[in-house]
């Protein structure tokens, strides 16, 4: 089977009902990314930056996987599927992907807020317990904190994220403006040659120069025409290689 590597970002949810944070609008309009996405913020005022990602976590209750995500999914029966996600939203796995590499997070784990990134401190929160309150410890006794890479922080998943890009068959960018590093970097280790699909309704700047096949819909629409392209190539194919065959006969 193909390699299939997915890069989604906040596009990819917004159809769910889920707040984008860079357009008019939206999250960053509302809550300074000083305040609430960074370290320094939260070493400020903890008890803000725990309320928004409750916020965040109760909205994430009340919304459902988009027909985007379903579709993604579905493509597992065709292809070895990877999603390497900048959402923070359990969207993708709620539809059925069964590979799926979060490089900012996951906002129904939480964490310590001494050693974030140890995978003993980091827990899932059922969704009856969406809310964390100051004063709720970590085993190592610190605060438990939201388990998100915030601005300034290292990104833990990215080596993992370019190992699987560079063995990309097929490369798709859904729903991102390719704005946020280190995750707008993974384009440039797609092996040459590799077909590479942008599906987002706005037009996105491609930096690195190689040929992206553009589908300006959103990510339900775009998903549909995606797959209905590639079909449409694939049977191409096989129809020159079975005219090719007969005329060899």
């Amino acid at each position: 089977m193909k390699n299939l590597v997915i890069l989604t970002g906040a596009g990819m949810s917004a159809e769910s009902g889920i707040s984008t944070f860079r357009d008019a609008g939206g999250l960053w309009d509302r809550y300074p990314v000083e305040q609430v996405a960074t370290p320094e913020g939260y070493q400020r005022d903890p008890a803000l930056v725990i309320n928004f990602y409750n916020e965040r976590r109760k909205q994430l209750l009340e919304v459902k996987p988009n027909r985007g995500h379903e579709l993604l999914a579905e493509l597992e029966q065709e292809f070895q599927v990877t999603v390497i996600t900048q959402n923070v939203d359990n969207l993708h796995e709620r539809a059925g992907s069964s590979h799926v590499i979060h490089l900012h997070g996951e906002l129904t784990k939480v964490t310590s807020s001494w050693q974030p990134n140890n995978p003993e401190y980091i827990r899932e929160l059922k969704p009856e317990e969406y809310e964390v309150h100051i004063g709720d410890l970590a085993p190592d006794g610190s605060q438990l904190r939201p388990f998100i890479v915030w601005f300034g922080e290292a990104v833990p998943m990215i080596e993992t994220a370019v190992e699987y890009a560079e063995k990309a068959d097929i490369f798709v960018i859904i729903g991102t403006s390719l704005n946020v590093y280190p995750a707008a970097g993974l384009l440039n280790y797609v092996p040459a040659g590799v077909p590479v699909y942008l599906i987002d309704p706005k037009q996105v700047a491609i930096a690195s120069g190689r040929k992206v096949h553009v589908i300006q819909k959103g990510a339900s629409e775009g998903m549909a025409e995606l797959k209905k392209c590639y079909w449409r190539k694939e049977n191409k194919q096989i129809l020159s290689i079975f005219v090719s065959t007969l005329e060899t006969i």
